[in-house]
């Protein structure tokens, strides 16, 4: 097989082992911006440990926070606006995927003031960045691996639209992967987060866009997931450590050979429906059993690798099967819906809404990488499936 000139990007350097943070003491720079979320990395002592650190590399640092879960294109500005008046050589973006998505957008605006977010929405549409900072980040989650990926998700409350975006240049420069931190997540979290990496690898697995690079960090982070998720969500941090290596490795992979429609659905009913938000991973996890059935119509031998790679045994179409019921397994471990319905959502509600919600996860820049083309007739019935718990049988 001849592949066509591809990319394979990662960070220049991934700090990680528990204590990894202390990295940051070796630092060189005049200023840095620390962008935050809600407050966790405060209370838990990480925000006094990482201006420590700083302070000892000569650093200047200045604050940036309460960035809130799904940052907004108005937190964007604001935070640009705060880097534009301080001028950091360091962007810093420490907690879960929201702080760091939020900051990586930040860096587009504080280096390209007159640009707009319209510019940015095309994907790997980006200018050339690093003119005026560096990137390094810190997760607390186990799930986004934003730390070593080309995206950043960001909504527009006004439409009600999440927008991946996506570019090599937001790839972070250091990603600092320190296990202490992931110690802090709520069990719920850890769950969602868990499955949220797990769609991450398998994804990858099956785009389109899969090569010789991306293959063995995907089928390696499933195998870390599948060992280590139950445990880790049942408090053992031994297990919550290698599973925010598991999460690395996916991103890894992800970042290189992109997603699919798991993420399209995801992404378009995340913040769609009244009864409130479906947490992302949450919305993987429902979803993924549904789409490796409708995917393995054009990708049933790379799902049953995955399968074979975790000890399943049997024909390609009874490992797909069994690797769908193993997932289905983890989701009541992890106590995650099997349906939208179970997890609340209004059946009126849905109805009314599926039709557009389909058309435009069919447009979700995640869609094009995905094994087997959809249309939005078929992705509304696979929504539906996903709606009552039926069959795909298309």
């Amino acid at each position: 097989m001849v592949l066509a000139m591809m990319r394979f990007t990662l960070p220049r350097d991934i700090y990680y082992g528990r204590g990894a943070l202390e990295h940051l003491k070796e630092l060189k720079g005049k200023k840095a911006i620390l962008v935050l979320g809600g407050g966790s990395m405060k209370r838990f002592g990480f925000v006094d440990k990482v201006l420590a650190y700083l302070k000892e590399a000569g650093i200047e640092t200045q604050l940036f926070e309460n960035v809130e879960p799904d940052p907004s294109v108005e937190t964007v500005m604001k935070g640009a606006e705060a880097m534009r008046a301080f001028e950091p050589d360091w962007i810093i973006a420490m907690g879960g995927g929201s702080p760091i998505d939020a900051a990586k957008a930040m860096w587009v605006f504080y280096e390209y003031p007159e640009t707009s977010f319209e510019a940015i929405i095309q994907p790997f549409s980006f200018p050339t960045l690093r003119t005026k900072a560096k990137f390094l980040a810190i997760p607390s989650t186990s799930g986004t691996a934003t730390e070593v990926t080309a995206f950043s998700v960001i909504t527009d409350y006004a439409k009600g639209i999440k927008y991946p975006l996506a570019d090599f240049n937001i790839t972070p420069d250091v990603a600092i992967v320190d296990p202490e931190l992931a110690e802090t997540m709520p069990a719920k979290l850890t769950a969602h987060t868990g499955m949220d990496a797990l769609t991450h690898a398998i994804e990858a697995y099956v785009s389109t866009l899969n090569s010789p690079f991306t293959d063995p960090l995907a089928l390696k982070a499933i195998h870390m997931v599948f060992d280590y998720l139950p445990a880790s969500f049942g408090g053992d941090m031994a297990a919550r450590e290698q599973m925010h290596y598991a999460q690395c490795l996916a991103g890894m992979a992800f970042s290189n050979a992109l997603l699919g429609i798991v993420h399209s659905m995801a992404h378009k009913t995340g913040a769609a429906f009244s009864t409130g938000h479906i947490p992302h991973g949450c919305a993987n996890a429902i979803y993924l059993p549904y789409v490796i059935k409708y995917n393995a119509k054009c990708a049933e031998a790379r799902y049953a690798d995955i399968a074979r790679s975790i000890g399943i045994e049997g024909t390609d179409a009874e490992c797909v099967k069994a690797l769908c019921d193993k997932i289905d397994e983890y989701n009541v471990k992890l106590n995650i819906p099997k349906t939208l319905k179970e997890f609340g959502i209004v059946e009126e509600e849905f109805k009314e809404k599926v039709a557009k919600i389909a058309e435009l996860a069919v447009g979700d820049a995640c869609t094009g990488s995905n094994p087997r083309p959809i249309t939005p007739a078929e992705m509304e019935k696979l929504l539906t499936c996903c709606y009552y718990g039926t069959e795909v049988d298309f």
